[in-house]
């Protein structure tokens, strides 16, 4: 077995969901529940297909961002793995739905953070052992620092 690190490559604040399923179908399942979630957001989706043909599968409704994830699912290329790229939206906004999704059977990382894929391959293919999001902590959060995450949150349009 070899382990191997990809690095998720996007736009510095773009933000991408990378999850695992199970059928051919999940990409336009994912479409959908996109859509539906979110209707305004724009996405692509990119499925790696684990048996048959083998093909990185694909949906969308931004051609960019449909060959964004098509270009880091071929790097990734582990089997039934999915990642989605979207711009007008947060991964809060679809990541029940996207979880809801029947064929779906987990959710890695759902970040904007620099992110590195773990893969372990051997001869019979290659999967993912998860996910480094981001770096590590510099320290603990002070009062100062809660105030400017909560109007950081009421900026997006979140409140506590």
């Amino acid at each position: 077995m070899n382990l191997t690190f990809v690095p998720v490559d996007k736009p510095a604040d773009m933000n991408f969901v990378l999850g695992q399923a199970h059928f051919i179908k999940t990409v336009d399942d994912l479409y959908e529940a996109i859509v539906q979630a979110n209707p305004g957001m724009k996405f692509g989706v990119a499925f790696c297909e684990a048996s048959g043909p083998a093909l990185v599968r694909s949906a969308g409704n931004d051609p960019v961002l449909v060959g964004l994830a098509q270009k880091n699912a071929m790097a990734i290329g582990a089997g039934h793995s999915f990642i989605i790229f979207m711009q007008g939206g947060f991964p809060v906004n679809i990541l029940n739905a996207v979880k809801s999704v029947t064929e779906v059977c987990s959710v890695y990382c759902a970040t904007s953070n620099p992110a590195q894929v773990v893969l372990a391959e051997t001869e019979g293919g290659r999967g993912i052992l998860g996910v480094v999001d981001g770096v590590k902590p510099k320290g603990v959060e002070t009062e100062a620092d809660v105030t400017v995450r909560r109007d950081f949150l009421r900026t997006i349009g979140y409140k506590l």
